[in-house]
């Protein structure tokens, strides 16, 4: 199992970003994850970041389908993937009926049909493949030509079972929050593998991300966590995953504990068919924090 880092300075200045990256690539860490709420834009960070960090994977956590058209998506994820010698893995995901239809006044209308709409077009572009495709709300006739460009992974913020089973046929994984260990062994790693292997695919990544923090006070830090991710409790697609698990709250769901029972927590995540683990490090002090990376790191070996 790859173990990453989600990035916890998302709204910091481009010079913090970057130096947190290098330093998880220093960490030994695989990948590093910047997600795309309300702050920078993930990908031009992504191609500023891959200037000083050369090595590891970097990937999106994830860019919203909604506002942009699948060949703009496309345009910019080679664009970024040749700036950074092919490491982008573009995370992409619908958002949520709030943000598309409540904030910027568009439509949310049939998700499923507007996910496998968007796939039919970004994944041959993705693949330096041109396309032709119509539908009901998505077209492209188009060709990419991009100096350096190199075919890029797509991977979604699939957690329903409608969208792993869309997922495992037109991208390379999905990408999960707010999904409990037991919802990952019971829905998520089933659906997408058999769904994948049904149709002769290769078995696609399930990249799980959890708040971790290694700590000797477990109910304040829950707290603190439920306090820090109270919204996510609220939105539909992830209260339905949060509901599955049998959680009131995302913070139910940390992984928070001794250093030994932060490793074994993650560990256990592989037996279940979890092929990436993400933290989202919630350290509240200097000793947590270090304490937190270490028993990170130590999952590298």
């Amino acid at each position: 199992m790859k173990i990453g880092i989600t990035s916890g300075t998302a709204n910091g200045t481009i010079a913090e970003i970057t130096a947190e990256a290098a330093q998880v690539e220093r960490d030994g860490f695989d990948s590093y994850w910047i997600s795309q709420i309300f702050s920078h834009d993930a990908l031009t960070v992504l191609a500023l970041v891959g200037q000083k960090v050369p090595r590891i994977e970097l990937g999106t956590a994830v860019v919203p389908t909604y506002p942009r058209h699948p060949m703009m998506l496309a345009q910019q994820g080679h664009t970024v993937n040749a700036a950074i010698d092919g490491r982008l893995c573009l995370g992409i995901g619908l958002s949520h009926k709030v943000v598309i239809e409540g904030m910027m006044g568009m439509s949310f209308d049939k998700p499923v049909r507007h996910l496998r709409e968007y796939l039919s077009i970004l994944g041959p572009l993705s693949q330096t493949q041109k396309v032709s495709f119509a539908g009901e709300t998505l077209t492209a006739r188009a060709d990419i030509a991009i100096a350096g460009a190199k075919p890029f992974a797509i991977v979604v913020a699939a957690l329903g079972e409608q969208m792993l089973r869309l997922t495992a046929a037109m991208a390379d994984g999905t990408l999960t929050w707010c999904t409990g260990p037991v919802t990952l062994a019971k829905l998520t790693v089933p659906t997408i593998r058999q769904e994948a292997e049904k149709l002769g695919r290769p078995a696609p990544r399930v990249i799980a991300s959890f708040p971790v923090c290694v700590t000797k006070d477990v109910a304040g830090t829950r707290e603190r966590i439920a306090k820090a991710l109270t919204v996510y409790g609220q939105l539909p697609s992830y209260r339905a995953m949060l509901d599955l698990e049998g959680v009131g709250s995302p913070s139910e769901i940390a992984i928070c504990g001794t250093a030994t029972e932060v490793v074994d927590r993650i560990s256990a995540l592989k037996e279940i068919g979890v092929s990436d683990f993400t933290a989202v490090e919630f350290g509240a002090n200097p000793d947590e924090v270090a304490a937190t990376r270490a028993a990170l790191k130590s999952l590298n070996k």
